[in-house]
């Protein structure tokens, strides 16, 4: 661990530079990130993040053999298995599968459970294992915050606690106002994940530390920075309202000292988030004083 990352921020940032609104090109987000890996910020910095379509269309040659990413689902759960092994033969090492179980609205169960039958087959020996390259696989079922929400968090903390390595991801941010969840219903997700003890991760919108309005998107987006400091509240005991409270706070200040205070644990339950961008959270960091560093090193 650098001694610019505090323990608490370590692997926050999953790099998704191929993804909108960066959208660079594999080659592009490959060369990029390693220069993340060689960095004095890379404790921050997860896997690079690489859509299931690119590997079913053989975009692999800029990817080298022991680089680990982690896996978008972006053709669906049953084309995951297919993409794992040609990574794997590639040598290439999948450290987590992120994929969506079910449209907003579409009951999240009977994907759940094909996704939960495959995350599975890598954590019963008497099954075949899904092939990855690598350490196990750390599975995460994107759920739409719609119906059905709370029988698909009891699922998957029912199959975690029997030992599959998944955990639940959602979606804080997108093209449409209804893919902005407000910060009650945040809230009672991050409470809801908490009571379960289910780790949990976040993708779209969270390119800043605090809340903020978007003058391109005309969109109110959360702030990582806000989301950090309710993940602790929450941790610590604190029920939605307290926690909404803090998702929905402006104040720079008063989300920086909850982080600072635990700067040298482990982040409780929150897992991290992808960012097209990792130079912009880290400069909100480094701004806030979160993290001792900058772009001249």
């Amino acid at each position: 661990m650098s001694t610019q990352v505090p323990r608490l921020l370590a692997g926050l940032v999953d790099d998704a530079a191929v993804f909108p609104p960066g959208s660079a090109s594999l080659p592009d987000a490959v060369t990029a990130h390693h220069e993340h890996r060689a960095s004095w910020y890379a404790d921050l910095v997860g896997p690079l993040l690489v859509p299931a379509s690119a590997v079913a269309a053989d975009a692999l040659t800029d990817l080298t053999e022991g680089f680990p990413v982690g896996l978008i689902g972006d053709t669906g759960i049953a084309r995951l298995p297919a993409a794992l092994a040609r990574l794997a033969a590639a040598g290439i090492v999948v450290r987590q599968v992120e994929v969506a179980v079910a449209r907003r609205g579409e009951d999240p169960q009977p994907g759940l459970a094909e996704l939960l039958r495959l995350a599975g087959a890598g954590a019963d020996p008497a099954r075949e294992p899904v092939r990855s390259g690598g350490p196990a696989v750390a599975w995460y079922a994107e759920l739409p915050l719609t119906f059905g929400l709370s029988a698909a968090l009891d699922s998957l903390a029912g199959a975690r606690a029997a030992g599959v390595p998944i955990a639940a991801k959602f979606r804080t941010g997108g093209l449409a106002a209804e893919l902005f969840p407000t910060p009650v219903e945040l809230a009672a997700v991050i409470c809801a994940c908490r009571d379960r003890d289910l780790p949990f991760k976040l993708t779209a919108g969270l390119h800043h530390a605090v809340r903020h309005l978007d003058p391109e998107t005309g969109f109110t987006h959360h702030g990582f920075g806000n989301v950090l400091a309710a993940t602790l509240a929450a941790a610590a005991g604190a029920e939605v309202d307290a926690v909404a409270v803090l998702l929905a706070d402006t104040d720079a200040v008063r989300l920086v000292e909850p982080a600072r205070a635990a700067r040298d644990t482990d982040r409780p339950l929150w897992v991290g988030f992808g960012s097209c961008s990792v130079r912009e959270p880290l400069t909100d960091l480094i701004r806030l004083g979160l993290v001792n560093g900058g772009f001249d090193r």
